[in-house]
């Protein structure tokens, strides 16, 4: 009996000292180290909160442009985050009001930090529920430059673009948007 104690322990040993081993890497084996790009906030799967502000817009169908365009501006991370964000989100018939082309050189690559800043100017880092956006109100904007609020009409206006709607999200709030806000030219 003491020696089938003996082999189960040594059996045991030699078990847990093979699961301690490192295991062979890329790196190891020859090559070159194979490095995983860190998924951000936005690849958090939570099917149980309430949905972040990037969730909501690419649930909509109205907004896959603007999607789009987050995407190439490496944005959709940024936004999925605490928060707190205001963001006036243009519809797909916002975009298109655009003139023709514009979108679509505004998605290349080498147009990214133009359309960054253009995203940036459509969030604001706050929360402003509808009734809190006052005639002549003034919002600093992420890009740096401010949008005013204005109400015609009993409808809520930033800069030219009409609030359609609003949505609460769980890091901020979105209004839906009729176009485009474009931040004023640098001098």
């Amino acid at each position: 009996m003491k020696n089938f104690t003996r082999i189960v322990l040594l059996l045991c040993i030699c078990l847990l000292y093979i699961a301690c081993q490192p295991k062979e890497s890329a790196e190891n084996a020859g090559g070159e180290p194979q490095v995983t790009p860190a998924a951000g906030q936005s690849a958090v799967k939570d099917d149980v909160s309430a949905k972040d502000v990037v969730k909501i817009a690419v649930g909509s169908k109205d907004h896959t442009t603007l999607v789009a365009a987050l995407k190439a501006a490496e944005l959709v991370d940024v936004l999925s985050n605490a928060g707190p964000f205001t963001v006036f989100a243009p519809t797909n018939a916002a975009f298109d009001k655009l003139p023709k082309g514009t979108v679509e050189t505004l998605l290349k690559p080498e147009n990214k930090g133009k359309l960054s800043t253009i995203l940036q100017h459509h969030v604001t880092v706050a929360v402003y529920k509808p009734e809190m956006l006052k005639n002549g109100k003034v919002l600093g904007m992420v890009d740096g430059s401010k949008a005013k609020i204005s109400i015609k009409d009993g409808s809520i206006y930033i800069d030219d673009a009409k609030i359609l709607a609003s949505v609460v999200a769980s890091n901020g709030i979105i209004h839906v948007i009729d176009a485009c806000v474009l931040p004023p030219e640098k001098k």
